[in-house]
């Protein structure tokens, strides 16, 4: 009984707060507004389906007040170019070489993480994670609760991150995942700035607070003009967009949002016209299989990787009119019903993989294709994944979610 009157009186408290702040200021990129609001007026009417994740949500939000903030400053080894202000990562799948005294160079294991590379002392990687889940997680709890104390936190990370002088980031990825022994980056490392969007996301959530100024909000758009650019000319970025498989996908989800947040509108439209062309009809056979995931250790990982990349451009490209989704040339939908049954475990993948997957990954999407394609019964598709966790993903509450 005490439980049940402390979680209604925690729905009465959001209910009766979040009608504070202005939707008009609040344009999301990644994020479906619309979606937004119809969760907000759904948790005003005390919605039982949403309490879980919910609940979930603020959990993690009060857990990340008492965590960070996060800077590229704080590993003792600095990146390769001296420079403390500069990111750094190795990758994760690259292990010391046991025939080698001093294990160089790295020989690489595909799926296998090498402990060592998630280091907080040589390593970024896991800042940049916290500082992308954290700061998402306590803008949406700010808007829908309208409670200053997670916009603060927020803006505090953000601060931290992208602003201030003495602990800002360099807006490169120059040093991702570095491989020893080979190199002091790679192009696949510009794979690590996709966690940044989550930041930027929670910057948009918490507009209707005022614990970002519009000068600190011009210096954040002004950090996302630099570092698209840095996206569009530096020699190892676009190496990297020449990618065919997710990695390809997703320096497109980068270069997308990253233009969308500097209002860079241009530059938008013309990574949205030319993606299914270059990304999805070239990677995607017609039967929706994608050959380049599927030769991977772990193919049903890496296939729903890849597909909820292609889902958040598709969405990204609505902000400059350009249908993705139902343009009669994309095998986008073709792809999306290739993974769609799978999200039923009984359903057996058909080829080798080196570990049993998280077919719960597949919820995002099949959360937007419900959205997209009214038709294709989706929602139900959504139903053959544990209960339990699906009832808690965020997915519930804000959709496309960058995994």
């Amino acid at each position: 009984m005490k439980w049940l009157l402390i979680s209604i009186l925690a729905v009465t408290f959001i209910a009766c707060n979040h009608n504070d702040i202005d939707d008009a200021k609040v344009s999301t990129i990644l994020f479906d507004k619309e979606y937004l609001i119809q969760t907000k007026s759904r948790i005003q009417r005390s919605d039982p389906e949403l309490q879980p994740a919910l609940k979930n949500l603020i959990s993690d939000a009060d857990k990340a007040l008492l965590e960070g903030p996060y800077t590229v400053t704080d590993k003792e080894k600095l990146a390769p170019s001296g420079d403390a202000h500069d990111y750094a990562s190795y990758s994760r799948y690259w292990w010391p070489d046991p025939s080698k005294p001093d294990g160089l160079p790295y020989i690489r294991k595909d799926g296998i993480t090498y402990p060592n590379s998630q280091s907080l002392e040589e390593s970024d990687r896991q800042r940049i994670g916290a500082l992308g889940k954290n700061t998402e997680t306590l803008g949406l709890a700010y808007y829908f609760t309208n409670d200053e104390k997670y916009a603060k936190k927020a803006a505090e990370l953000l601060r931290v991150w992208f602003l201030d002088e003495a602990t800002r980031m360099n807006p490169n990825v120059n040093h991702a995942q570095i491989r020893p022994g080979h190199n002091d980056g790679t192009k696949s490392g510009v794979l690590d700035g996709r966690l940044m969007i989550r930041a930027l996301e929670g910057s948009l959530l918490i507009a209707g607070s005022s614990q970002l100024s519009s000068t600190e909000m011009q210096g954040l758009k002004a950090w996302a003009a630099e570092y698209y650019n840095w996206l569009t000319t530096n020699k190892r970025a676009l190496e990297e967009s020449k990618s065919g498989n997710n990695h390809g996908s997703y320096y497109d989800v980068q270069a997308l949002y990253f233009a969308l947040y500097s209002e860079n509108m241009d530059g938008a439209t013309r990574i949205a016209n030319s993606f299914i062309e270059n990304r999805i009809n070239a990677q995607i056979e017609p039967n929706g299989s994608m050959p380049e995931e599927m030769a991977r250790t772990r193919p049903l990982f890496y296939s729903i990787y890849n597909l909820n990349a292609m889902f958040i451009v598709a969405h990204l490209a609505e902000q400059v009119e350009v249908d993705i989704w139902h343009d009669t040339n994309s095998r986008l939908r073709t792809a999306l019903d290739y993974l769609a049954p799978y999200a039923d475990a009984d359903k057996q993948w058909p080829s080798k993989t080196i570990k049993k997957e998280d077919r719960m990954e597949l919820f995002s999407v099949l959360k937007k294709a419900e959205a997209v394609y009214p038709d294709g019964n989706y929602s139900e598709m959504t139903k053959k994944l544990d209960n339990e966790r699906r009832l808690i993903h965020r997915a519930n509450l804000a959709y496309p979610v960058l995994p």
